[in-house]
């Protein structure tokens, strides 16, 4: 069976690229498709495979600028040839036209969030005015494109119950869910230095601004591991027991995790690899109790970390306070036992039985179906 993996954009290195990986091990012949493409961010096994990108990529460096002719670019793909299809879809990439006789898989870590459950916050609080006055007719064009691509797809595997929710809220389409895979063999743990640990991308959604606040405030020592546009402000605002260690390897990832007193993930996650990998290190999360780490992270039996309730400095610095009076109760082989059960190994074996398994196409789009009339 010829396979065309499409995935939304290839610039950075990210959750959403280390499932493509895993899924290119699972799929050894398959070609991609992406709408942007960087080489030097890809990984061995990625460049490995022919990867088209779109006539959009001479322009990458503005990529994010380019939403509104996205769709248009994932159109153009010839897909002719093949008789699977998995799209990897967080940025578009499920908008594909997938011949009649392929059999459509989307993967989705997310729909869209700028389009969705945030395009509150994009619209009114972390967007400049002048962008505002572009950002609402080209947003309810984009929400009528993305709802109506969504039947395209026969199948849908969400990346927890919590982006299931998010697909059945904005697509009105069922899912089943496999969690992301984390290769949580290669962490370990080591005792703890004195400093905690942030590990993300520097993007207004995942409310870094939080933690640099709350830990500006309580003066320990933080270390924040990741690049992005928020950089600048961020870096302006913190004091100076935070410290930028900026984009790292994988080596240095490894070997700051095992370090750190506690993970700290201060916005709501899609599901939560980092915690995941933190936990595989012996670690525990003080985390926002919503969204993909209620799953991900266990806070009894075995004690995984602290969760905290409003995204607020006076709640995360709270659970920071909550979390050193139960510092001690962590055990460490306990918390890499519980990350056991995200290994790509069960990924692995849980979308093969989805590729292998008959296509669903006609649930699928009976559900589309019921919800189009209901809308109607």
């Amino acid at each position: 069976m010829r396979a065309a993996i499409v995935h939304y954009w290839l610039l950075n290195w990210r959750g959403g690229e280390k499932v493509l990986e895993s899924l290119c091990r699972l799929l050894p012949d398959a070609d991609i498709f992406t709408l942007f493409y960087d080489p030097a961010t890809a990984s061995p096994e990625i460049r490995r495979h022919k990867v088209t990108a779109s006539f959009l990529n001479p322009l990458r460096r503005h990529y994010r600028r380019l939403l509104p002719v996205m769709p248009l670019a994932l159109e153009q793909f010839d897909l002719r040839d093949y008789e699977l299809v998995i799209s990897s879809e967080s940025g578009p990439a499920k908008g594909v036209l997938a011949p009649s006789t392929a059999h459509h898989v989307c993967y989705c870590h997310t729909p869209m969030r700028y389009l969705w459950d945030l395009y509150p916050a994009y619209l009114n609080e972390w967007s400049p005015a002048w962008k505002r006055a572009l950002m609402a007719p080209f947003s309810s064009y984009l929400r009528l494109w993305d709802f109506a691509s969504a039947a395209r797809v026969d199948e849908f595997v969400a990346n927890s119950e919590h982006v299931r929710r998010r697909i059945r809220k904005a697509w009105r389409r069922e899912s089943r869910v496999i969690y992301p895979p984390v290769a949580v063999e290669t962490f370990y743990w080591r005792p703890a230095d004195d400093y905690f640990l942030v590990v993300s991308e520097l993007v207004p959604y995942k409310r870094i601004d939080l933690a640099v606040r709350s830990f500006s405030g309580l003066r320990l020592p933080l270390r924040i591991v990741g690049d992005g546009p928020e950089f600048r402000r961020l870096r302006h605002m913190a004091g100076p027991n935070i410290e930028f260690r900026g984009r790292v390897s994988d080596e240095e990832l490894r070997e700051l995790v095992a370090g750190c007193r506690a993970l700290v993930v201060p916005g709501e996650e899609d599901f939560g690899m980092t915690p995941v990998e933190a936990l595989a290190s012996g670690k525990p999360v003080i985390a926002l109790g919503r969204g993909g780490s209620l799953e991900s992270v266990p806070v009894a039996d075995p004690l995984g970390g602290v969760f905290f309730d409003a995204p607020n400095e006076a709640s995360l610095a709270a659970a920071v306070r909550r979390f050193e009076e139960v510092e001690a109760q962590v055990r460490p082989r306990e918390l890499q036992a519980w990350a056991a059960q995200f290994s790509e190994e069960r990924f692995l074996a849980r979308m093969g039985e989805v590729l292998d398994a008959p296509p669903t196409d006609a649930r699928a789009n009976h559900s589309y179906l019921s919800s189009m009339t209901t809308v109607l």
